[in-house]
């Protein structure tokens, strides 16, 4: 390909509200363009990248036994209904009637429409298992859309589905898929991590996260380092923590407190570690059709997780209660405890089993001490941050580090098939749902995540599976008849060898085509310019702009050597 035959609209100004590299070099460098709040799209350079992707996700779900399906992006909203996330998903779900007055939706994402594909097409235990997926476009209608690709409104996803006969079938699919997306993400030239993760909206157990690693990323994940246990933040679990500091020594009685309202306070107050201090934190839990005031003890010297939190009562969400919601549910701030509470409560798995513990006594100025909460009836569940310093389950020590999600894999078990009313003949001729799995890839994401973990501060650095060409060809001076010889020579011999290569044939200055070249990220490129007349030519790699002069007669050799 010649860049003077090529639409490649490169520019020097920085995108308006850009703030992640990616987001500004593929602007900046013509691989998208914005054509609306969180929606882009694709010019010349971007598709070739993007079609790469795709190759490298079809080929190795193809390898591992999955069948290609495309399904309408436009969905009955009926089907959502029937398994009961048509509530759920809120605004981000983009719903419309037709002519008719018939609700559909844009598809956010396909269990519904893949379960109503295998509805009554798969009959019998004998064709099971089977896996189906589609690379297709989705939309979401993301309140604030930002980062380029990484969160915007309509995006190109794999999404996967696998329908088993048992549980054991489903988990054998699940980990086929996790083998098969390690796979992926290093063909791609990524280093990332699998972490345990919240199922989120789309429910099951099981969940698994991809995450490329990138100091831009969103989520944070908890890594140990002396084992290979990560975790999304919010499904990040650890060793439980050790008795530190003075304990105290009292039996159960009410204690006055005037003013005593923090966890610090208290401690001072009564001389003793936070450790030994039950924290109340009051929310409000959102349900489809309803709240309630729901209140979180934990350890004094720890934090709510809110998520697990809202999993702990079954909440979509859980927000802070405000000051009169907290006195209308008959609270006193500062002052809550489990003991002879008349709402609902949760108290966290590892203090569960706590003797000795100072908490609100539900009454101004007052707390109990000597509280045994393994003499309580009550719910627990585990609630709390892992924090850095923390210790894993293995014994290592936990740190934080930042990812980006590219993967996400589920264990839905019958959720969706039994919704839907899904069903086949097992062996013994009754009537089961399909046990399912769930596997997404976000393929139009993972353009820009290559480029967050794959960047300088000139731009791109493609990976050698992602790169648009593997060679720019430069003519420093285009007007110089020996040098526009010679490129063109090295332009075809490469050519002929299959190589990707573009020849920057445009009659700019030199300045301009190698800010471009490094702008874009290809991988290697090749100078023709004034060492010509030594009779050697100058070989640059994209990775570290390493430039080594090579002769004229070996440069065509050496590139099939780099790219071996």
């Amino acid at each position: 390909m010649r860049f003077s035959r090529f639409f490649i609209p490169t520019t020097k100004e920085m995108p308006k509200d850009a703030t992640l590299p990616s987001h500004q070099f593929l602007i900046r460098a013509g691989f998208i363009s914005m054509e609306g709040a969180g929606l882009y799209n694709f010019l010349p350079l971007g598709k070739i990248v993007l079609d790469k992707i795709k190759k490298v996700v079809k080929e190795e779900l193809d390898s591992a036994g999955c069948n290609e399906v495309s399904l309408s992006i436009v969905t009955p909203q009926s089907l959502w209904d029937e398994s009961g996330r048509a509530s759920k998903m809120g605004l981000e779900m983009l719903r419309f009637k037709d002519r008719k007055g018939t609700d559909f939706v844009l598809s956010p994402t396909n269990e519904e429409a893949m379960v109503n594909l295998v509805k009554n097409r798969v009959k019998s235990y004998k064709n099971l298992p089977i896996n189906l997926y589609q690379i297709n476009t989705k939309f979401r209608d993301e309140a604030r859309p930002r980062f380029g690709l990484l969160r915007g409104r309509e995006f190109l996803m794999k999404d996967g589905y696998s329908f088993a006969a048992n549980e054991d079938d489903m988990v054998t699919e699940f980990n086929l898929m996790e083998k098969t997306y390690r796979k992926i993400f290093t063909r791609l030239g990524l280093e990332f991590r699998v972490v345990d993760a919240d199922s989120g909206a789309i429910g099951g157990s099981g969940s698994k996260e991809f995450m490329v690693l990138a100091d831009s990323g969103e989520d944070t994940i908890t890594v140990c380092d002396k084992c290979e246990i990560s975790a999304n933040i919010e499904a990040s679990k650890r060793e439980p923590k050790k008795p530190y500091g003075q304990a105290p020594e009292a039996v159960f009685n009410k204690f006055k407190t005037p003013n005593i309202k923090s966890i610090d306070e208290l401690s001072e107050f009564f001389k003793i570690s936070p450790f030994y201090t039950l924290k109340a934190v009051i929310k409000r839990a959102i349900y489809d059709d309803s709240d309630e005031i729901v209140v979180f003890f934990i350890r004094g010297d720890d934090e709510l997780q809110e998520l697990k939190g809202a999993n702990a009562v079954g909440a979509n969400e859980i927000v802070d209660a405000s000051e009169d919601e907290i006195k209308e549910a008959g609270l006193v701030a500062g002052f809550v405890g489990p003991v002879d509470l008349k709402i609902r409560y949760v108290i966290d798995s590892e203090v569960r089993s706590q003797k000795n513990i100072i908490c609100g006594a539900n009454e101004k100025d007052y707390h109990f001490v000597g509280v045994d909460i393994s003499q309580m009836i009550c719910n627990s569940a585990d609630l709390i941050v892992t924090k850095e310093g923390d210790k894993c389950t293995c014994g290592g020590t936990i740190s934080y580090t930042k990812g980006i999600e590219v993967g996400h894999i589920f264990q839905l078990k019958d959720n969706y098939s039994k919704a839907l009313n899904a069903t086949f003949l097992d062996e013994f001729g009754k009537s089961k749902p399909f046990v399912m799995g769930t596997y997404g890839i976000g393929v139009s994401r993972l353009v820009s995540a290559i480029i967050e973990q794959h960047h300088d501060t000139k731009g791109c650095k493609w990976t050698a599976q992602t790169a648009p060409f593997d060679v720019d060809i430069l003519v420093s001076n285009i007007k110089d008849e020996e040098q526009l010889k010679v490129a063109n020579e090295l332009y075809q011999k490469l050519l002929d060898a299959n190589i990707e290569v573009i020849f920057d044939d445009r009659k700019e200055r030199y300045g301009t085509k190698i800010n471009d070249f490094e702008l874009i990220g290809f991988r290697y490129a090749v100078v023709i310019g004034k060492n010509l007349k030594d009779g050697n030519v100058e070989l640059i790699d994209r990775e570290g702009l390493n430039k080594s002069l090579i002769s004229v007669d070996d440069i065509y050799k050496r590139v099939l050597e780099e790219l071996s």
